[in-house]
């Protein structure tokens, strides 16, 4: 009972701070924050169904939909994932993550995500066509989770995140907190609840040589650097809630439906649904839809401010190393269907051991 009391808290602390939280956003403020990778999942697997498992995900994927699936590590799990995001922009996703059980109950986990674009060639109003070299933006995340197993119906844990975003001669750094449940029911524990509030932190400004400048004060011979003050921007904090059922049939086959709402405090609140098919956890399909506001309309006339279409999916193949361990092998896939591009790809690698 005290740990079903401790739950009911954890679960009332995390809806007042994301009520208070996202209190200030709406779909007028769509752009006004920043950091807005962390908005963006980098794993194969979570993908193929639109993010739709957030209450059903298990193992490293987990530090990025609802930490509290990490603690269903059984030992430990490495991922390496590509994403070609918006493909035919040349921007690429690279992330990597580890989570290694710690105790009976407690699991730690790393996850890395390094954003590409490629070089970008520098230009000024003297010299709009370049010519003066290139420039680099580098967008890096750096997660560190741990998450815990009350019992067998309860898991919950918290993530920190280190966020980098950089130019040559302008940058900025910030951190934010995660957190989440996942509660198990059912005789066969097959019905999932969960509820996660992502990007909570305090704001975050650019500074750096590249907002300064050298000029000429009136009536002085000598030039003086003056430095712009950039204004802060804040973080792009949700709120997910969401659930799903597995139906369990013979020979080791599994279709789970899942279902999410999630409120942005930056851009339209969304409703996803998605459904996973497991053929004995050797073979796994997916698909999902993400719904928001206005995404139905044509691009040319509509209000949308989301690339997405919404559609996602994928699939996994996976291969036992070990049965008596439970080692795995798998390779991940997703697609994510966009406008004017050619959607979002991703592939991943994973290992349990």
């Amino acid at each position: 009972m005290n740990t079903f009391y401790r739950y009911l808290i954890a679960v009332s602390l995390i809806m007042m701070v994301g009520a208070s939280s996202l209190q200030a956003g709406n779909k007028d403020r769509s752009g006004q924050a920043g950091a807005s990778e962390l908005l963006i999942n980098p794993w194969a697997r979570s993908t193929g169904w639109g993010n739709a498992g957030i209450s059903r995900i298990k193992g490293l994927e987990a530090i990025w939909s609802n930490v509290g699936g990490t603690a269903f590590t059984k030992k430990t799990e490495l991922i390496f994932a590509h994403t070609t995001w918006l493909k035919g922009a040349d921007v690429n996703i690279y992330s990597f993550g580890l989570t290694q059980k710690v105790s009976e109950s407690g699991v730690l986990g790393l996850a890395v995500m390094s954003m590409n674009f490629g070089d970008i060639p520098i230009t000024t109003t003297e010299y709009p066509d370049g010519g003066l070299g290139s420039f680099s933006p580098s967008l890096l995340n750096i997660s560190l989770s741990y998450a815990k197993s009350f019992s067998n119906s309860i898991h919950a844990g918290f993530v920190m995140k280190i966020i980098s975003e950089s130019i040559s001669d302008i940058s900025a750094q910030g951190v934010a907190l995660d957190a989440g449940i996942q509660y198990v029911t059912g005789t066969m524990e097959n019905i999932h609840f969960g509820i996660t509030l992502k990007n909570i932190g305090p704001t975050m400004k650019f500074s750096g040589d590249g907002l300064s400048l050298r000029a000429f004060i009136p009536g002085q011979e000598t030039q003086f650097t003056l430095e712009q003050r950039s204004d802060a921007f804040e973080l792009p904090t949700q709120l997910v809630i969401g659930t799903a059922y597995d139906f369990l049939f013979e020979n080791d086959y599994r279709f789970s439906l899942a279902g999410n709402f999630t409120s942005n405090s930056f851009t339209k609140d969304q409703i996803t649904l998605g459904g996973e098919f497991s053929l004995k956890d050797y073979v796994m399909l997916r698909a999902g839809y993400t719904y928001e506001d206005g995404i139905w309309d044509e691009i040319e006339t509509s209000t949308r401010t989301n690339v997405s279409k919404g559609l996602s999916a994928g699939f996994t193949v996976q291969v036992p190393l070990n049965k008596e361990s439970g080692s795995v092998f798998s390779i991940d896939y997703s697609y994510r269907s966009t406008d004017h591009f050619q959607g979002n790809h991703s592939i991943g690698a994973r290992m349990t051991f």
